[in-house]
C-alpha cells in the first residue's frame, strides 16, 4: 500500500523501515526486503524522490514507477515516497526497527544524525547480511558495456 507522509504517524513503532532510491531495482534489494520481512514486523519501504536520485545518477524509473514496482513486492507492506530526508522520515515514523544493509557498516554505520535520532527515539538499527549489489556499480557497468 502506497501511503502519504500524513499517514506515517499511524504506523509509529509498528514497522521495520527500509530506505533507498532503488533505481535500478535489483536482486540485492530483494534480498534486503526479504531479510527485513524476516524480522517479524510489517515492512515500510521509504523511497527517495527523483530530485535526490538525480544527484547520484540519471533517473531510470520515475519515483512513481519505483513506488508501484516496490508496492508489488510481497515483502513490502507499505511504500512511502519521501520528499524529505531520511532523518525527517525516521522522526515522523519512529519505526521499531530501521534496517540497513551490512555495506553501511563499512561506511562506519548510518549517518550520525540518523543514529542519534534512532538512539533518542528507541529505534533499533539492524544491519542485515544481504547480497550486496550496487545500483551505482550496475549503472557504471552498463555504461561501460554500452561503449563497447
Amino acid at each position: 500500500m502506497i501511503i502519504p507522509s500524513a499517514q506515517l504517524a499511524s504506523l509509529v513503532g509498528q514497522v521495520t523501515m527500509v530506505d533507498g532510491s532503488f533505481d535500478p531495482l535489483h536482486d540485492g534489494h530483494i534480498a534486503y526486503f526479504r531479510a527485513a520481512a524476516q524480522l517479524g514486523l510489517p515492512v515500510l519501504c521509504n523511497i527517495a524522490a527523483d530530485d535526490w536520485t538525480i544527484t547520484k545518477h540519471p533517473v531510470l524509473l520515475s519515483q512513481a514507477q519505483r513506488a508501484e514496482v516496490i508496492d508489488a513486492i510481497r515483502y513490502i507492506d507499505y511504500v512511502h515516497l519521501s520528499h524529505s530526508t531520511t532523518l525527517e522520515v525516521l522522526m515522523m515514523l519512529q519505526p521499531k526497527i530501521y534496517a540497513k544493509g551490512n555495506d553501511w557498516l563499512e561506511r562506519g554505520g548510518i549517518p550520525a544524525l540518523e543514529k542519534n535520532a534512532c538512539d533518542s527515539s528507541g529505534i533499533t538499527v539492524q544491519y542485515l547480511d544481504t547480497v550486496l549489489n550496487s545500483s551505482s556499480q550496475l549503472l557504471r557497468q552498463w555504461k561501460l558495456d554500452d561503449t563497447q
